[in-house]
């Protein structure tokens, strides 16, 4: 989660937690929420971000489309957990299972999957899908591909939580595997439609060696983009074209090719969307805006997103006491953070979890207000709060963030601010960007300091699994050693529960018992910033850009 200068840290930290780091370097994204529960005033609902755009209605030809965080480094899916590569992979390679626009999952390389007791999973697998080369997928390639996240050798970024409960994947008949896990997992399909369920090609990945996902052997899947070795021009761009063979007719790309560019300046992003070089971008940066916003050109749009902007806490220091956290959440205005730093469209988060994976559970709405602390700015109230605090609150609180990042400086000013009305100390420390870096990779590098910024995002549209790498004793990003013998027995017990509506009220009780701690204390919701010419349309508003094709959505408006 970071732009193209940051590439470096994930190739060297192969796991969760460099992808949390890479997410600091986000821009300042727009941010709302369908709730006021934190007790601010939202200015800016869910209903009113959009999921989708017009459909296309006819072929474009090819669409000129930029990344905001630069070139990618590689096509192999198993690589992609950064912004370069999930935005290009999610085009050209599918998973068993598929992340909507609406944040719904569905089946897609699978025809469906059933479980009796969340341990033992019998997945169905389609028979009616080609590589791009013609050849037919197999049962053989879906369990070869699974198996890459769990073979050391291949490095995948993905090995650990999910993966790590996987006991065993087998062929238990001629369209059908059975996942084995060690222990109940009733959300594996969620997580399948995430690179950990994506097919490649058995043949051409051992064909291609060392050399695989490079830009002259690239890599053979079944999505309805495809890449040709030879489309992609370092610093320049990389070229998707339609795939004619592609499976879902329904689905097919609307353009014949989609090339994506790797300009990051912000002034030269906001001047080619103005006269049209460019035609569209996600995550358009925040300098731009202004421009953007009167270009005739074409439109800014605001999409429901999944991302959060949040403080870590290391454990150590004043800000490794819960009371001290809690009431810098309760000192902090958030509201300003919103209203300034993300320019009049955050909202502040009332939870670690975004609102968004929430939606999908309205259900859950009147239990998260009963049950959720109140995260309302209120410095009295963090008065009393910070009475339970058993820590020295003397000594100075300091906050890493990446210095080149200056919006984070802003944040952190805004709740020393508050720090100061309860005769605490906060102290913003900017850290070279290699050096941040190591923040979310080696517990050495955390050492002298009490917190670190992030801006995070959810892999997969389930609050429990977001709750899960946050705060489980020995997850992937618990990086201050929290550990909460009820809070583990909450995770687990609601990951365990096959009833959906039950598992939700499970999964608020946990939730409910994390927040009294927060392990991060968090700040904005954060959503979707897509800009995109007048001559066309159709591409996905909602953050669902790292997971589903939305080049093939992309048309002509005429």
């Amino acid at each position: 989660m970071t732009n193209f200068e940051w590439r470096i840290i994930l190739k060297l930290a192969k796991t969760r937690a460099s992808i949390a780091l890479l997410a600091v370097a986000s821009l300042a994204l727009v941010g709302c929420s369908s709730a006021n529960r934190g007790g601010e005033e939202t200015k800016t609902a869910n209903a009113e971000l959009l999921q989708t755009t017009p459909a296309a209605k006819g072929d474009a030809g090819k669409v000129i489309w930029n990344s905001t965080y630069g070139e990618l480094a590689n096509l192999d899916p198993i690589k992609a957990f950064n912004y370069p590569e999930n935005t290009v992979v999610a085009n050209l390679c599918e998973a068993l299972f598929q992340m909507q626009p609406d944040f719904s999952i569905k089946e897609n390389l699978a025809t469906g999957a059933t479980t009796e007791d969340g341990t033992v999973w019998k997945i169905g697998i389609r028979d009616d899908v080609t590589f791009w080369d013609g050849t037919p997928m197999t049962v053989e390639d879906v369990i070869y591909s699974l198996n890459r996240n769990i073979d050391p050798a291949e490095g995948s970024y993905w090995g650990g939580g999910v993966v790590a409960n996987i006991k065993d994947i087998t062929k238990t008949g001629d369209n059908e595997i059975t996942i084995s896990l060690k222990q109940p997992d009733n959300l594996l399909p969620s997580s399948l439609s995430t690179i950990i369920g994506t097919v490649v090609q058995e043949k051409q990945r051992k064909a291609a060696g060392d050399n695989y996902g490079n830009p002259d052997t690239g890599v053979m899947c079944t999505g309805p983009m495809k890449y040709t070795p030879g489309n992609w021009k370092q610093g320049q761009s990389i070229t998707l074209e339609r795939y004619d063979g592609y499976w879902n007719s329904k689905k097919a790309a609307k353009s014949k090719q989609v090339e994506i560019g790797f300009v990051v300046d912000p002034t030269a992003i906001a001047n080619g969307l103005k006269t049209g070089e460019i035609q569209g971008s996600y995550d358009v940066p925040l300098p731009a805006l202004g421009e953007l916003s009167s270009s005739t050109s074409g439109s800014l749009v605001s999409g429901q997103g999944m991302q959060i902007m949040a403080i870590i806490s290391t454990g150590n220091g004043a800000f490794g006491d819960p009371a001290v956290r809690r009431a810098l959440t309760r000192a902090t205005d958030r509201q300003a953070v919103a209203d300034t730093v993300y320019e009049g469209t955050g909202t502040p988060s009332r939870s670690v979890v975004p609102q968004s994976a929430w939606d999908r559970y309205p259900d859950a709405a009147k239990s998260r207000d009963e049950k959720l602390p109140d995260l309302g700015f209120d410095i009295a109230a963090a008065k009393e709060e910070l009475k339970a605090a058993k820590v020295d609150t003397s000594k100075p609180i300091k906050i890493a963030y990446p210095s080149e990042r200056s919006f984070y400086a802003d944040i952190l000013n805004e709740m020393a601010n508050g720090a100061k009305e309860l005769g605490l100390t906060l102290e913003p420390t900017g850290v070279p960007s290699a050096q941040f870096g190591a923040f979310f990779s080696d517990p050495e590098a955390r050492k002298g300091y009490d917190g670190f910024v992030t801006t995070n995002y959810l892999s997969a549209p389930e609050p429990l699994l977001h709750l899960i790498s946050v705060a489980k004793t020995g997850s992937d990003q618990n990086y201050s050693g929290f550990s909460d013998p009820k809070v583990d027995a909450a995770l687990d017990a609601a990951l365990a529960e096959t009833d959906e509506t039950k598992r939700s009220e499970l999964t608020v009780d946990a939730e409910a018992l994390i927040m009294e701690q927060q392990p991060w204390v968090p700040i904005n919701d954060l959503a979707v910033r897509m800009y995109m010419n007048e001559a066309v349309t159709g591409a996905p508003a909602s953050f669902v850009y790292l997971y589903y094709p939305w080049a093939a959505d992309l048309g002509s408006t005429k």
